[in-house]
């Protein structure tokens, strides 16, 4: 990542605290960059990849283009 990409990152995260407990970023387990979408992926698997939940997807501006969610139920 650069310098562009680790701003975004720092205004992601600052937008989704102030969301509170309804941001799609709580609850993650690690932070991936997708340079070819140009987005970061908030994971929510644990435990050596086990997912009970797809991961949210945010682009460098703050868009979200996935929420996350429930894979099962």
């Amino acid at each position: 990542m650069g310098r562009e990409e680790i701003a975004a990152l720092i205004a992601i995260l600052t937008a989704e605290n102030e969301a509170g407990s309804s941001s799609p970023v709580r609850g993650v387990w690690s932070i991936h960059f997708d340079k070819k979408r140009g987005a970061f992926t908030f994971d929510k698997c644990e435990n050596d990849g086990y997912c009970e939940e797809r991961p949210s997807v945010i682009a460098l501006d703050g868009t979200v283009l996935d929420p996350g969610g429930p894979l099962f139920g």
